[in-house]
């Protein structure tokens, strides 16, 4: 579900639909909670929910904390995956003047076709499917390589040299490929343990006591927008490769870019 809502609905939408939900909610809550139980309003209890309230704050804050460090830091991996890929095709691009016409043409056709499954592979793969025409188009461009037949010293350190960084996209790939396929974002207990220290610390705001109601909705409401926003940040970074916080398949792209003989 996170990553058909990270995947298809726009970034601002899905944060006013979380504030809507998490806000609303919480004001509902408020209101019923102060009509069934009116002496709520006094600030005999408030001693008491101040203590719950500040543990609360601290254990919520760590734990997010937590859980952005670690999403982030996936984020990051991906971004480092996906511009290894990209350099290592640059690096190819970069040797194919060295070569014989017709072997550096075939492998232009062959890596352009390569990355341009790699792009379309990238959605598909973070919605944890296969993309077979990316795996021909490998090995399509490692076929290329492999009929180039050097005829002087430049052309066969070249040519060892493009292996190398073949090997090295390939490997890019595949651990972008994998990342993509297997991460799903926080696991249900996380995102249980996460909903829960939510749900203590609304609850801690809904029942402090507030002579006036007024206010105490504002105080409620002011901070459900500051838990819908941290939670929305928590869902944005849960997929590395899904939302517009993700990595990037523009390093794929560039690559395109340098090899389309008429570039826009």
């Amino acid at each position: 579900m996170s990553a058909w809502l990270v995947g298809h609905v726009p970034s601002w939408l899905l944060l006013i639909g979380v504030l809507v939900l998490v806000v609303g909610l919480s004001v509902l809550v408020q209101i019923l909670v102060r009509r069934r139980f009116p002496r709520l309003a006094g600030e005999e209890h408030n001693d008491v929910l101040r203590f719950a309230a500040g543990v609360v704050v601290l254990v919520f804050t760590f734990f997010i904390g937590f859980v952005v460090s670690v999403r982030w830091g996936e984020i990051n991996a991906a971004d480092e995956r996906a511009r290894a890929e990209g350099a290592a095709g640059v690096q190819l691009v970069a040797r194919l003047h060295v070569f014989a016409e017709p072997d550096s043409e075939r492998i232009r056709v062959a890596l352009l076709r390569y990355e341009e499954a790699a792009v379309v592979e990238w959605d598909v793969a973070a919605n944890g499917g296969s993309y077979p025409p990316a795996d021909r188009a490998s090995n399509d461009l490692r076929s290329a390589y492999e009929q180039v037949q050097a005829s002087n010293d430049l052309q066969k350190t070249m040519l060892t040299s493009s292996f190398t960084d073949l090997d090295d996209l390939s490997t890019a790939r595949t651990e972008r490929v994998l990342q993509a396929q297997t991460e799903v974002g926080p696991p249900w207990p996380l995102w249980g343990v996460i909903l829960l220290t939510t749900a203590l610390l609304m609850g801690c705001s809904i029942v402090y006591g507030v002579a006036n109601p007024a206010s105490h909705v504002a105080m409620v409401a002011s901070l459900a927008v500051l838990v819908g926003m941290i939670l929305y940040l928590v869902l944005m970074l849960s997929h590395p490769y899904l939302g517009e916080i993700a990595a990037s398949p523009e390093p794929l792209r560039e690559v395109i870019r340098a090899l389309s003989p008429n570039p826009p």
